[in-house]
């Protein structure tokens, strides 16, 4: 299991350039979406002074091989209240991500809050993966070795029997260091349960056919709330409304169990038929 903070650690080699190397551990098909893009974040951070995340976007365009990726960063407009950035990250010189970062620093405004946190058992009422899965498995892929999770439904380990809706929510709380008071690697912890859900919502209304797919993330966009400093148990609760065209959108929010929402997002992903 890998360290989130460690994982993503960016070192500078110049003005705007950074190097790191992505850790095998958080892979899923390749290295997960989110787990690159936090990188981007991270060189971000590291140039942001004062300010915090508010905003992240980006566009994938490569799998990650865990070998060491070359990270620029371009400030698009600096400011002191509010900056904006272009992030681009390569792996020998062949193009991997492509990211919009805001940062804000401490402003003023009205406040409210309307949302509505969804009516679902809190973390200490559920059971983990690990309590039910068979003594001495294995998780299906490396990634959720980093993560302990508490399904909030939970059917078993094979298809289900037919179709289900196309949700998919779990409580999430990072193993070795569950929360980080890095503002910039806390919202990493966002990107990647932002990113989480996608094909785990948008495949169960199919899963029970087995269907020959897979579903590369094109693009990931993340809003940042709150910051979740205090928080090691976060609820991803992610849908997949509408799967057309080859493509299925997906939307998620993380929340925690006082029931405020820290960072809300979605994308779109690509079908891919694997190879027979």
């Amino acid at each position: 299991m890998g360290d989130l903070g460690e994982a993503t650690r960016v070192e500078q080699v110049d003005e705007g350039r950074f190097t790191a190397t992505p850790s095998p551990e958080w892979d899923i098909w390749g290295p997960m979406g989110g787990y690159i893009a936090s990188f981007a974040l991270r060189a971000v951070g590291a140039t942001a002074g004062h300010l915090e995340p508010a905003a992240f976007s980006c566009h994938y365009l490569g799998v990650a091989r865990p070998e060491p990726i070359d990270i620029e960063v371009q400030h698009a407009k600096p400011g002191r209240t509010a900056s904006s950035s272009t992030v681009a990250i390569t792996q020998g010189g062949r193009p991997i991500l492509n990211a919009m970062v805001w940062a804000v620093g401490g402003n003023e405004g009205l406040e409210h809050d309307e949302s509505v946190p969804p009516d679902v058992p809190g973390p200490d009422e559920l059971k983990s993966m690990d309590e039910l899965a068979p003594p001495g498995s294995a998780p299906p892929v490396r990634f959720w070795s980093n993560l302990e999770s508490k399904p909030v439904v939970f059917e078993g380990f094979g298809p289900p029997d037919g179709p289900r809706s196309a949700v998919w929510q779990q409580w999430l709380r990072f193993r070795t260091t569950p929360t980080f008071a890095d503002p910039w690697v806390d919202a990493c912890r966002s990107v990647v349960l932002i990113d989480l859900p996608s094909w785990p919502s948008a495949v169960r209304p199919h899963q029970w056919q087995r269907p020959p797919f897979t579903a590369p993330t094109l693009d990931l966009n993340v809003a940042f709330h709150r910051p979740a400093v205090d928080e090691p148990w976060l609820l991803c609760d992610g849908a997949s409304p509408v799967s057309t065209r080859g493509m299925f959108g997906w939307r998620a929010n993380v929340w925690s169990p006082s029931g405020k929402l820290h960072a809300s997002g979605g994308g779109q992903c690509l079908y891919r038929r694997r190879p027979s």
